[in-house]
């Protein structure tokens, strides 16, 4: 472990002994408000001191098995003694360096996924229909729920945009990272001369707002139209003006959604995203001290953004974020993007990590 970050927990520690003395002191006691707040700021921290009480003491047995190496008749039990110590070193490391993180509130939250055609015509369009299937199979393969919000068909397949809503444990500290532009290179099925093109799709992930307390918006603020669905959904759907764009006239964020046949559900479902979309971009305000980690690695779904190319001729997928390069391009299509997601998430932290200390 750095010394920056043994530096960091040992103030940690000196911090915990003053909280300790506090939580005794009878004016303390008396003030429920302070009390509460120091007794939530020291199970925290307390917990990790516990670590790196635990930590620290390894390290002593390790310095002291590794004299046992001299002697031969215990050079042999030494070893598996060490392998079994430094093991143990490396899990409490990984545990006190994730608690030193700060909270992300967002990581808990379900998320919306916009995937959108960028540039390429109807290529585009057909591999923002190959995203969508390797988020379907990703949510799958973690049991979240995967639902469409909002779609429009591309001419010749997949699809010009799609929103899409995924529900379940630990979504957006997973799926935060695949915000930005997405790069295909292989020869599309409309090519007849067998030359590979370069299309590029761009991903937003939102963080979907339960609360009213995190996003006001004054009725005011919003322009409602309706008009006819488009595409396929049937003879109601076609006929009826069940379609919902909301316009939020202070900022300009537009949503349209016509997949219910219910005005009312669409309306439902065409705020939900709205709200989120605001709240997203205030965030993206209130941070921008941390704007130079989040724009290198988190993305902000805009199409400038190249975060990575999929090349079909080579099987091989780069995340050009971390000059990250896997040829295992079917298995990420297939839903396996834990391969990209866990060394970008380790560079992350590492980065934050950094910055804290």
């Amino acid at each position: 472990m750095k010394k920056t970050i043994i530096n960091k927990l040992d103030k940690l520690y000196d911090q915990v002994k003053k909280i300790e003395i506090l939580l005794s002191s009878k004016k303390i006691i008396s003030n429920q408000i302070r009390f509460k707040k120091l007794s939530k700021k020291y199970l925290k921290l307390s917990n990790l001191i516990n670590y790196f009480l635990r930590w620290k003491k390894i390290k002593k047995d390790i310095q002291l098995t590794k004299q046992l190496l001299i002697d031969p008749e215990m050079f042999d039990i030494a070893q598996d003694e060490l392998r079994l110590l430094n093991d143990q070193k490396k899990s409490l490391q990984n545990k006190i360096k994730n608690m030193l993180l700060p909270d992300d509130a967002s990581n808990i939250k379900s998320c919306f996924i916009e995937i959108r055609a960028a540039t390429g015509g109807d290529e585009a369009a057909i591999f923002s229909g190959d995203l969508f299937k390797m988020y379907g199979r990703y949510a799958e393969f973690n049991h979240w729920n995967f639902k469409i919000i909002s779609s429009h068909t591309g001419e010749k397949g997949g699809f010009k945009e799609i929103i899409v809503k995924v529900t379940g444990s630990g979504v957006c500290s997973k799926l935060k990272f695949e915000s930005g532009g997405h790069r295909v290179q292989r020869v599309p099925k409309t090519e007849s001369q067998g030359r590979i093109h370069t299309s590029t799709c761009t991903v937003a992930i939102i963080p979907v707002i339960k609360s009213s307390r995190e996003i006001v918006i004054n009725n005011s603020d919003l322009k409602i139209d309706t008009f006819r669905s488009s595409g396929a959904g049937g003879q109601h759907v076609n006929t009826t003006d069940s379609a919902i764009r909301i316009t939020h006239i202070p900022t300009g964020t537009v949503v349209e959604c016509q997949d219910e046949r219910s005005q009312h559900k669409n309306k439902s479902k065409a705020l939900s995203i709205l709200i989120s979309r605001i709240h997203a971009h205030e965030m993206e305000k209130r941070n921008k001290e941390n704007s130079l980690i989040r724009k290198n690695l988190l993305g902000t779904g805009d199409r400038s953004d190249r975060n990575r190319t999929y090349n079909f001729p080579k099987n091989r997928v780069t995340d050009h974020r971390i000059n990250l390069s896997v040829y295992r391009l079917d298995d990420i299509l297939n839903g396996n993007l834990d391969i990209l997601i866990d060394p970008i998430t380790q560079e992350y932290n590492a980065k934050l990590l950094l910055k804290i200390v």
